[in-house]
C-alpha cells in the first residue's frame, strides 16, 4: 500500500541507517520533552512563583533571544570542532538546567531569577543544538539522503507539535509543573544517550584560515550565504520570512483572543492543526519535488503557505466562518511552508561547502534572531495606533515578497538537487 507515492511501510532508505535511527531516536525524545518545559516552564512561573504578566513575558523573550549570541559566537566552533559531542554536550546542559527546577521548588526555594537563567540557558543550548544539528546532518548521512533525513525529522517536530503540548498539559494536571519540567530533563539524559550510541566517526575538514576571530567567522558565514546564486536567495528568503513573521508572531494570539473573542483551549486547538499540517507536509515534501522539479516546487510551496496566511486577517464574521479560516490557515499552510524548508535546508546543506556548513547556519540564525523581534516591536506598535488587524495585514502582504525574490533567482531553474559543493 502507498501514500503520495511511498510505501506506507518502512522499506529500506535512512530506515537501515543505524547511526541516523539513532541521531532520529534522540529527537523524538528531545522533540517532545522540549513542548512539555515549553507548557510548563510558565506555569511554574505563574502558581509556583507567582510571577506577574510581564515576567511572564521576560520568560518567554529569554527563552528565544540568546540565540542571536549563539549564532554571532558559535559558528566558527561549529565547523572547526566534531559535532556530536557538542550535541550531546547540548543535551547534558539542558537536563542539568532544568532539573534544578524540580529541586528548587521541592525545597521552596524556587524564584524568578533562577527560572530567567534556566529559560535563557536552556534556550542557548538549543539554539547552538539546532545549528550544529543542521550541520552534522551531512556528514552522517551523505549529502543524497538529505531530503529523506530532514524530511524525518520535520515529521518528528511536527507530530510533537500534535501532542507535546498535550502531554505537557496532562503531566501538570497529574504529577505538577515541577516534576513535569523533571520529565523532560530526563528526556534530554535519554537524548544524549542515543547520541553517544551513534558509532560513525566524524572527520573534519581543514579550514584555511590561521588566526579565525569573531569577526572573520561572521564575515565568512555571511560571504558563503551571500556570493553562492542558490544560497541567496534562501538568505534573503529566511529574512523576509523573519521580519515580516514579527508581525504574526507578536499579533497571532492578541487577534485571537482579544479581537476575535476566541478561548485559550479553541487557540490550542487551533495550534494543534498547524502541527498536523505540518506532518502532512513533511510526508509529501519529496513527492511534490518530484512532480514538479525541486525548483517550481519550493516556488509553489513558499507561495501557497504564504497566500493562506491571507485568512487571518480575513477571519470574521460568524464564528464557524472564523474557525474555518483558522482552521484552514494552520492546516495548509504549515504544511506548505514545512515541505518547502525541507528543501531550502537540504539545498543549503548539498551545496555549501561542509568547512563553511556551521556560520553559513548561524548566519541564518542571526538574521532571524535580529529581524523577528523588530517585526514584532513594529506589529505592537501598529496594533496600538491602529488594530491587530492591520498589523496582520502588513505581515502577511508583506509575506508575499518572499516567493518573488525565488521566481527571480536561478532556483527557478532547479529540476534536482545539484552537484554538492
Amino acid at each position: 500500500m502507498r501514500l503520495l507515492g511511498f510505501p506506507m511501510w518502512p522499506q529500506g532508505g535512512l530506515w537501515r541507517h543505524g547511526d541516523f535511527m539513532r541521531l532520529w531516536s534522540a529527537q523524538v525524545i528531545s522533540a517532545f520533552g522540549s513542548r512539555i518545559s515549553r507548557t510548563a516552564l510558565p506555569i511554574v512561573a505563574l502558581l509556583v512563583v507567582g510571577a506577574l504578566p510581564s515576567e511572564i513575558g521576560i520568560l518567554s523573550a529569554l527563552a528565544v533571544a540568546p540565540g542571536i549570541l549563539v549564532g554571532l559566537l558559535m559558528g566558527g566552533r561549529i565547523d572547526r570542532s566534531a559535532k556530536r559531542p557538542m550535541l550531546v554536550f547540548c543535551d547534558l546542559v539542558r537536563a542539568a538546567l532544568l532539573f534544578t527546577v524540580p529541586v528548587a521548588a521541592w525545597f521552596d526555594a524556587l524564584s524568578m531569577a533562577q527560572l530567567y537563567i534556566v529559560a535563557a540557558g536552556v534556550g542557548a543550548a538549543s539554539t547552538l543544538f539546532q545549528i550544529a544539528d543542521n550541520t552534522y546532518l551531512p556528514v552522517l548521512i551523505g549529502k543524497a539522503q538529505l531530503t529523506e533525513g530532514n524530511a524525518k525529522l520535520e515529521a518528528t517536530d511536527a507530530v510533537a507539535e500534535i501532542g507535546g503540548p498535550s502531554a505537557g498539559g496532562i503531566l501538570v494536571d497529574l504529577l505538577t509543573a515541577p516534576i513535569a519540567i523533571l520529565a523532560d530533563a530526563v528526556s534530554y539524559v535519554v537524548s544524549a544517550l542515543f547520541l553517544l550510541s551513534i558509532r560513525a566517526r566524524e572527520t573534519l575538514s581543514p579550514l584555511p584560515e590561521l588566526r579565525p576571530t569573531l569577526v572573520s567567522d561572521l564575515v565568512l558565514g555571511l560571504r558563503a550565504c551571500w556570493r553562492h546564486d542558490l544560497i541567496r536567495p534562501l538568505f534573503l528568503v529566511a529574512a523576509i520570512e523573519a521580519f515580516f513573521g514579527g508581525f504574526f508572531y507578536g499579533i497571532y494570539m492578541i487577534f485571537l483572543l482579544q479581537t476575535l473573542g476566541l478561548s485559550a483551549s479553541v487557540y490550542g486547538i487551533l495550534v494543534g492543526f498547524g502541527g498536523i499540517g505540518a506532518l502532512g507536509g513533511a510526508l509529501a515534501a519529496r513527492w511534490v519535488a518530484a512532480r514538479l522539479g525541486l525548483g517550481p516546487a519550493m516556488i509553489v510551496l513558499l507561495a501557497g503557505g504564504q497566500a493562506f496566511g491571507l485568512l487571518i486577517p480575513l477571519a470574521g464574521g460568524p464564528e464557524w466562518r472564523v474557525l474555518g479560516f483558522l482552521g484552514a490557515h494552520q492546516l495548509f499552510s504549515d504544511a506548505l511552508i514545512v515541505a518547502f524548508l525541507i528543501h531550502a535546508m537540504s539545498l543549503r546543506q548539498t551545496v555549501l561547502p561542509q568547512a563553511v556548513l556551521g556560520r553559513a547556519n548561524a548566519s541564518f540564525h542571526v538574521a532571524a534572531g535580529i529581524l523577528l523581534p523588530v517585526g514584532a516591536v513594529i506589529a505592537g506598535q501598529v496594533a496600538t495606533i491602529g488594530e491587530p488587524r492591520t498589523a496582520l495585514w502588513i505581515g502577511v502582504v508583506g509575506g508575499l515578497l518572499a516567493p518573488l525574490v525565488l521566481l527571480f533567482s536561478p532556483v527557478r531553474r532547479l529540476r534536482v538537487m545539484p552537484e554538492t559543493a
